[in-house]
């Protein structure tokens, strides 16, 4: 139940789903509160022209991707764990597992691998059912890293990880049976400083390796490269508030594992 509510509830929240409870209200208050409609029209239109300009949105995944600048030579460690949410299902018209926006992890831990960073990968991820269910995210990820050239003997699974806590607890069942104590961390830039916290709360050792970054110095330079940019940069965009909306998840997803004593 937990899992289910900590992903619905948040959902009002975030500015689209903010927006349509104002706008909601709004519907209902209209005719005989026109003046308090007007309000929560109003703040439903400042809060979605907030979040889906660029100039908001890059800053504010800025803020979470940049407080794990990658190293400029990742040192070894004993293993590569590879955290879920990088791929979809193979269901029809899908013929094999695609890799989704996040699907950077998996070919970056493939790289790390064939650099000999490390000689094993864990791969942590499970499927929530009613969310399409499937094969564990493990599992399908596994197939991919061997496909790239990982030895399938090399590859560990934790196919029941719900969420980044989960992801955590299991991965330290593994590395406690194979007497592992640092490890290489994979997961996407925005999802770092979460995982990271949550990792080392576990008292797990892990060299952070972030990947999937949605802002680089070129994107931030390119707000106000032209009077021209920096006004279109100013418009609406369904991409900004996407990228928004991901990273106040992660924020909020902050929020509520301090409050579950989690980080």
């Amino acid at each position: 139940m937990f899992l289910y509510l900590s992903k619905l509830l948040p959902l009002f929240f975030y500015p689209l789903g903010f927006a349509c409870i104002c706008s909601f209200l709004a519907f209902l208050l209209i005719w005989k509160r026109p003046r308090t409609a007007a309000f929560f029209i109003a703040l439903a239109l400042f809060v979605l022209l907030f979040s889906s300009n660029a100039w908001v949105s890059r800053f504010l995944v800025r803020s979470l991707e940049w407080q794990n600048i990658p190293l400029a030579e990742i040192p070894p460690a004993e293993a590569i764990v590879v955290l879920g949410g990088a791929t979809k299902s193979a269901y029809e018209p899908r013929t094999n597992v695609d890799l989704s926006e996040a699907g950077d992890r998996v070919l970056y831990a493939a790289q790390l691998y064939r650099q000999e960073k490390a000689p094993l990968i864990i791969v942590s991820g499970g499927r929530i059912d009613w969310r399409g269910g499937g094969t564990p995210e493990s599992e399908d990820i596994a197939k991919l890293l061997v496909f790239m050239g990982v030895k399938q003997q090399d590859i560990l699974q934790d196919p029941d990880s719900l969420n980044t806590y989960q992801n955590a607890v299991n991965v330290k069942k593994i590395l406690l049976e194979r007497n592992i104590d640092r490890v290489i961390l994979v997961t996407s830039a925005m999802h770092m400083p979460r995982s990271l916290a949550i990792f080392k709360h576990q008292e797990i050792e892990a060299i952070p390796a972030p990947t999937d970054f949605l802002i680089a110095e070129g994107e931030i330079k390119e707000l106000a490269s032209t009077p021209k940019g920096a006004i279109l940069n100013i418009l609406p965009d369904s991409k900004n508030l996407d990228n928004f909306t991901i990273a106040l998840k992660e924020y909020i997803g902050m929020v509520i594992y301090r409050l579950r004593g989690w980080v």
